[in-house]
């Protein structure tokens, strides 16, 4: 194998790949990357064999072959390296040398066969959208997952697609994020998907504001290609939860604020919580919403803003920070905060199809 390659296109290439290689792989050759080229194209490919990322780019391919070569290491050598272009050549499969400019390489990899192929999609379902969409969709709701959670599927964000709809959902117990986008397919299309949030957030990175993305849907992955760029994962097992159940059916008490003023109060107030007391008081009373939080060792904090509410006092306590989180993923002047009582779960809508569930918390005369 021999190939000549601008040092831009493969760093992008590398670049966009790296993050799948595992630190700890539980098979030596998952820490290289596979590096094939053919027919003027490069393909370059990482896997930790739960996801898998295949990246394409031109290359001027002098005899086709396929190597791996290691990841870490060459990922910090194209880093460092000011050649235009690197030329990259191996006759063993095992042995690779790259030449960049006057600078001389030899890596010794695995041999490619060994490297583990990603699935083929020939049997999926495809689906398609706006990149754009896409990427909204996973902006609203992949921040509401849960990092850690025993509860293993809240790691991962929920697709469910049916009535020719994609609604997402992200949760993690102490908030919910959901939004949907109507889809031009097949209405006999139909099924869930939990898919990890390590690749959800690998997805995310490669959508841009412009042209479709393709799903490709299987009972136990999902797939998304754009951009020369392919991203497959497995699903996680199990079932999501009955997330509809916690959603109020209906709201006593709706009320309009000012997006960044709220920001900008809640975080002001976030700063008299800690990790002990991480509690703000909402109070709303006509005309007003007032915020406050006290700590026996900060102080306290309190601060108010307009509000269209006329009815009798009501007060409800949110952990600020949660409550910010969700308004970070609004992109809105105006939100609406929808309320039954102090025990219940707080609603907030803005002007688009996404939904966010907030948890209260305990109320008392020190918050």
């Amino acid at each position: 194998m021999k190939f000549v390659v601008p040092k831009e296109t493969l760093s992008k290439l590398i670049t966009n790949i790296q993050n799948i290689v595992s630190h700890k792989p539980t098979i030596p050759i998952l820490s290289n990357f596979l590096i094939e080229a053919s027919d003027g194209e490069l393909t370059v490919t990482a896997t930790d064999l739960t996801v898998g990322i295949r990246c394409q780019g031109e290359a001027k391919v002098e005899q086709e072959g396929a190597i791996t070569l290691p990841a870490k290491r060459f990922f910090q050598l194209t880093k460092e390296l000011t050649a235009p272009s690197l030329e990259i050549k191996s006759s063993d499969g095992e042995l690779s040398e790259v030449v960049a400019g006057s600078s001389h390489f030899k890596f010794r990899g695995m041999h490619h066969k060994d490297f583990p192929s990603l699935p083929d999609l020939n049997a999926a379902t495809a689906v398609k959208m706006s990149q754009k969409d896409l990427k909204e969709m996973i902006f609203r709701t992949a921040f509401a997952a849960s990092r850690e959670d025993s509860r293993y599927v809240l790691t991962g964000i929920l697709l469910k697609i049916e009535n020719k709809r994609a609604l997402f959902v992200g949760a993690d117990g102490k908030r919910l994020a959901e939004a949907f986008i109507e889809l031009e397919i097949d209405a006999d299309i139909k099924g869930e998907y939990i898919i990890p949030l390590k690749a959800v957030e690998e997805i995310y990175k490669s959508l841009s504001e412009k042209d479709e993305a393709t799903l490709f849907l299987m009972p136990d992955k999902v797939a998304v290609e754009v951009n020369k760029t392919l991203i497959v994962t497995k699903l996680l097992s199990g079932a999501y939860p009955d997330f509809k159940r916690i959603i109020p059916d209906k709201l006593d008490t709706s009320v309009s604020l000012h997006r960044e003023e709220l920001i900008s109060l809640l975080r002001q107030v976030s700063l008299f919580t800690d990790e002990e007391n991480q509690s703000a008081r909402f109070l709303l009373a006509k005309g007003a919403l007032e915020l406050k939080a006290n700590n026996a060792t900060i102080g306290e904090g309190q601060v108010s803003m307009p509000a269209n509410y006329e009815k009798e006092p009501f007060a409800i306590a949110f952990n600020p920070n949660i409550f910010l989180d969700v308004l970070r993923h609004s992109r809105s002047e105006v939100i609406q905060l929808g309320l039954n009582d102090p025990f219940n779960p707080g609603v907030i809508t803005d002007e688009s199809t996404a939904r966010f569930v907030i948890m209260p918390m305990r109320l008392n005369d020190a918050s």
